[in-house]
């Protein structure tokens, strides 16, 4: 690693203005069919907050959504927001399939038309491609696109996840198109890293934390995509506001949403998006905590933990 306690230190930004984008969850009810009023509620809230809203993302389990249900929500988010949001653009395809360039740029397309910004997913073709590769196929989707966002996801989260070198991430600083990149390694580390190679080839480029075991990284300079904010984007905007406003009350703030995302993101990680539907579900602005056939479940009893985390943060039931 190429970061130094002394270099982290010299990167605390007090006073810093966070951009926060929150993946919303596709609230589905018990019996597995999608709550439809409870995602548009919530993509308004978040808005509302002063977030930006990301949707088809991992917490909105783009991953088992069909094309025309993955096109509804593009249609009743742009609905609500206009163009103020970001999407994934998910490819799907399996083990030692080769990288889908047409795919990405349809995907990526119907995002655009309907005024947000793409996030490119990993996909197996992508992340199969060695660090030349991967940059030259960023490059390649980024000449049929005005701009989008890039995304490295560990194998945490899904098998066909992957982190790739720093080299290769000043590689993708180079392309033109891509405006920032969702960073979910869950390493500060290498997170840190990429922050000060950032800072030295293109500062205007975003480092999106998708670390949601380690939520302050916004003090070194990241700014923010995670699945935990869906829990709470109220909290999170007045988390970032008292950032802003170098108030103190940051810090206790901070240490109750990370507790709430260290319970959250245990292993299996992807099961944090049934403690999003439980939490939601106990503020009383989803009507059930269901969960699509094939999300991961947590058990019953995370409801009490859940709930005495919400008193620690304020919330009234």
């Amino acid at each position: 690693m190429n970061t130094s306690a002394r270099s982290v230190a010299d990167r605390l930004a007090p006073g810093r203005t966070i951009t926060g984008m929150s993946a919303i969850l596709l609230p589905h009810r018990n019996d597995g069919t999608i709550d439809w009023q409870g995602f548009e509620a919530h993509v308004q809230r978040t808005a509302e907050a002063g977030l930006t809203p990301a949707v088809n993302m991992d917490t909105g389990f783009v991953q088992l959504l069909d094309q025309p249900t993955r096109r509804e929500v593009l249609a009743r988010t742009a609905a609500l927001v206009g163009g103020a949001f970001v999407a994934g653009a998910d490819v799907r395809d399996t083990e030692g399939s080769p990288v889908d360039i047409d795919g990405y740029v349809d995907q990526a397309t119907a995002v655009a038309t309907h005024g947000g910004t793409p996030v490119l997913f990993p996909s197996w073709g992508l992340n199969g491609l060695d660090d030349e590769g991967w940059v030259a196929a960023q490059a390649d989707i980024g000449r049929r696109l005005d701009r989008f966002i890039g995304f490295e996801l560990g194998a945490m989260f899904v098998p066909w996840g992957r982190i790739y070198s720093l080299e290769a991430y000043e590689g993708l600083l180079g392309v033109a198109q891509c405006i920032g990149a969702k960073h979910s390694s869950l390493s500060r580390c290498l997170e840190w890293d990429r922050l000060e190679r950032r800072d030295r080839v293109r500062p205007d480029f975003k480092v999106f934390t998708g670390n949601d075991l380690a939520i302050d990284m916004v003090m070194y300079g990241s700014d923010y995509l995670l699945g935990l904010s869906t829990f709470a984007p109220d909290l999170f905007a007045r988390r970032d506001a008292l950032w802003a406003a170098g108030d103190a009350d940051f810090h206790q703030l901070n240490d109750t949403l990370q507790y709430l995302g260290h319970f959250t993101f245990r292993h299996p990680v992807p099961g944090y998006r049934h403690n999003a539907a439980q939490f939601l579900h106990l503020r009383g602005w989803i009507d059930e905590p269901g969960m699509p056939a094939g999300a991961p479940r947590r058990p019953d009893s995370d409801v009490a933990v859940l709930s005495e985390i919400a008193a620690r943060l304020g919330i009234d039931r």
